[in-house]
């Protein structure tokens, strides 16, 4: 093996759902930097737009923002379509769109549930779904396709919050990702899913703002920083070769 290629990505494509902020952003910023062309994805148009100008700013190469809603079937089949307007194959998709919704057991809404289960859970399965003769098309350029499903701590054990779906959706996609992988990997594309504890970022408020509190419930006793994306120490198991 040549190792000084060892972590590169050069040459691959890569789409990140939730891209705009968050560990989203921090781990389209450690593919681009691995030399993936990356494309990024969220439901605000806006932000997408800034935050894909703002990494392509740093010179390691372009993020294009595809800005939609992954919640709808409709909005999946445009993603799709907007992709194939640029790439003829897919090598990484990422499906780290998450949403939450905090109320107590006996106000929790409807509402708050579906929209949870629609991003967390649904989201994934379809997009990938969608997303397969992309992915075959990857795998056919003599490497194997990564589907990485971005879940939580949370669906492996209790935060002391009443966010009963966020807790359901996560431990849900955790169990999905094994069904996936077992249907996938024989058509080479290796599907896994990672479970981030706490970052600080703009979308976790609390771990940023609260940061020396919420570490005192973790065993390392610190939460994520931006400088662990990427398959980086806070966040392994993103592709390599």
């Amino acid at each position: 093996m040549d190792t000084t290629t060892l972590f590169s990505l050069e040459g691959r494509s890569a789409l990140v759902t939730g891209g705009s902020r968050g560990i989203g952003k921090m781990i389209a910023e450690g593919l681009l930097r691995q030399g993936a062309r990356v494309y990024i994805t969220a439901r605000k148009a806006a932000a997408c737009d800034e935050t894909a100008k703002e990494l392509s700013a740093l010179g390691f190469g372009q993020c294009v923002s595809l800005p939609v809603d992954v919640s709808t079937t409709e909005g999946i089949e445009q993603l799709v379509a907007a992709y194939s307007a640029h790439e003829q194959s897919l090598d990484i998709l990422v499906n780290n769109a998450g949403a939450a919704w905090g109320a107590g057991f006996d106000e929790f809404p409807e509402a708050g549930w579906d929209k949870v289960m629609d991003v967390n859970v649904k989201a994934p399965f379809f997009l990938t779904q969608k997303l397969k003769p992309l992915l075959l098309a990857g795998a056919g350029g003599g490497h194997l396709a990564k589907v990485i499903n971005i879940a939580s701590i949370d669906g492996q054990s209790l935060n002391p919050m009443e966010t009963y779906s966020y807790h359901a959706s996560k431990a849900g996609l955790i169990h999905l990702t094994k069904r996936m992988a077992v249907k996938l990997a024989p058509e080479g594309i290796v599907v896994s899913a990672i479970a981030p504890g706490a970052f600080a970022s703009n979308m976790n408020k609390e771990a940023r703002d609260h940061g020396d509190l919420i570490a005192g419930h973790i065993p390392s006793r610190r939460v994520g920083e931006p400088e662990g994306h990427g398959g980086g120490r806070d966040l392994p198991g993103l592709p390599r070769r």
